[in-house]
């Protein structure tokens, strides 16, 4: 994964951190809400992503199967894809609050 792919991933987790967001404050556990629902979606990109890379560095020592290769960075693509679409969405939505008059 290239070091700004995984700099995003983890500024996603991180933002999904800030102020204990979703938290309950009697137990500390999620209540499911929007935090956790980035969080768990950052978790699963960069875990796709970690997977696409080491199926690509086995395939280049030698290794692996190219299906399993293109089929990797195929799903590592697709969450990407996710995720910037997402951002972008959100980025938007807060521009459009910014908009709103008050």
């Amino acid at each position: 994964m290239t070091p700004i792919a995984a700099q995003a991933v983890q500024a996603y987790t991180n933002a999904a951190n800030i102020g204990g967001a979703g938290l309950d404050p009697r137990t500390g556990s999620g209540g499911g809400g929007f935090a956790d629902l980035v969080k768990s979606a950052a978790g699963d990109t960069l875990k796709t992503l970690q997977q696409s890379e080491a199926a690509s560095a086995h395939a280049v020592a030698g290794g692996g199967n190219l299906t399993e290769v293109v089929t990797a960075v195929s799903n590592a693509e697709a969450m990407v894809q996710t995720v910037v679409a997402v951002r972008d969405k959100v980025i938007q939505a807060y521009q459009d609050i910014l908009k709103m008059p008050i």
